[in-house]
C-alpha cells in the first residue's frame, strides 16, 4: 500500500459549520457511483472535514469498499428507513480518519416494496438525518441505488446537491436527460433548494475518442455544470474495492488517486462560491 494522505494535503478549508448533504445518483450501473462516492469522501475526510457515507444502495458496495464487511453491519439504512432507528445507533467508524458510514444492512432490498405503504415515505431519510448530533459532519455523502426507486427518492429529498457521475462511453448521455428530469420534479414538489452540485465525467479513456467526444457533448449541453475534473480509467480504482480500502489509500500516487483528490478540491471551490453568492 502507498503511503497515506491522511496530513500530506493542505487542508482545503472548511465552507461551513452545517454539514452539506450531496446524494450521488444515476440510475445507470457501472457508472462509477459508489467509488466516486468512497473517494471523494475519503479525499474530504483527509482534508481535515468531518463526513459521514449514507449507503442507500441494496448491494452495499460502499460499506464493503470501505471495508465493512457484511458480517460487521448489524443494523444500517433499512432499519434507519422502515423501523424508526436513531441513525447514531447505526453509524459506524471506518479506519479513514473523520470517515463514518452508515452501511447498508441485508434487509435494505425489500425497503423500495415496504416504503410504499409507509406515511411520508419520500421523507423517512430527510427526518432520520435531522438529528442535532449529525451538526458535527462537515458533509453527508448519500450513495444511492442505480434507480430511480423510492430509495434514490428517499435520497434526493434529504439531500441540498446532487453529484452525477456520468461514464464516458456510447449512449452516457441518453438517460441523464431523464435524471435531470426527475432532479426538477423533486426540487418543484418534494425539496425546493435541491440543486444540481455537478456532473463529474469517470472512466474517462484519452487514448480513446470516444470519451472526448462525449465529454465534448457533456460540457456542450451542460456547461459550467460539468467538472473540470476528469476521472480516468485507472486499474487502482478497479483493484482498490476488492481490498476493502479508497484508491486514495490503496494507491495514493496513482493517477486515479489524485483525480479523486482534485475533484474534492474543485468540489470544496464550488461549495464556497455558492455561499459566497448566497451572502
Amino acid at each position: 500500500m502507498s503511503e497515506s494522505p491522511v496530513g500530506t494535503e493542505q487542508s482545503i478549508g472548511k465552507v461551513d459549520s452545517t454539514p452539506r448533504i450531496i446524494a450521488v445518483v444515476n440510475q445507470k450501473g457501472g457508472v462509477g457511483k459508489t467509488t466516486t462516492t468512497i473517494n471523494l469522501a475519503t479525499a474530504l475526510a483527509a482534508s481535515g472535514h468531518s463526513v459521514l457515507i449514507v449507503d442507500l444502495d441494496p448491494q452495499g458496495n460502499a460499506s464493503t469498499g470501505i471495508g465493512i464487511a457484511q458480517a460487521h453491519r448489524g443494523i444500517g439504512t433499512y432499519a434507519i428507513l422502515l423501523d424508526g432507528t436513531a441513525p447514531d445507533t447505526a453509524t459506524l467508524p471506518t479506519f479513514v480518519p473523520s470517515l463514518s458510514i452508515i452501511p447498508a444492512d441485508q434487509d435494505l432490498a425489500g425497503a423500495e416494496i415496504e416504503l410504499v405503504s409507509v406515511a411520508q415515505r419520500e421523507f423517512r431519510l430527510r427526518d432520520a438525518l435531522l438529528v442535532p448530533s449529525f451538526s458535527r459532519y462537515d458533509y453527508i455523502l448519500i450513495d444511492c441505488p442505480p434507480s430511480l426507486g423510492l430509495l434514490t427518492l428517499n435520497g434526493l429529498v434529504a439531500a441540498h446537491a446532487v453529484l452525477v457521475p456520468l461514464q464516458c462511453e456510447f449512449f452516457a448521455l441518453e438517460g441523464l436527460s431523464q435524471l435531470m428530469r426527475t432532479i426538477e420534479r423533486v426540487r418543484q414538489s418534494l425539496n425546493p433548494s435541491l440543486r444540481v452540485q455537478g456532473i463529474v465525467l469517470t472512466m474517462y479513456d484519452r487514448r480513446n475518442n470516444l470519451s472526448d467526444l462525449v465529454a465534448a457533448d457533456a460540457r456542450g449541453f451542460f456547461g459550467h455544470q460539468v467538472y473540470e475534473t476528469m476521472i480516468p480509467r485507472n486499474i487502482r480504482i478497479a483493484e482498490s474495492p476488492s481490498h476493502g480500502k479508497p484508491v486514495i489509500f490503496y494507491d495514493y500516487r496513482s493517477p486515479g488517486a489524485q483525480a479523486y483528490i482534485r475533484l474534492a478540491q474543485e468540489l470544496l471551490r464550488r461549495e464556497r462560491a455558492l455561499t459566497e453568492d448566497q451572502t
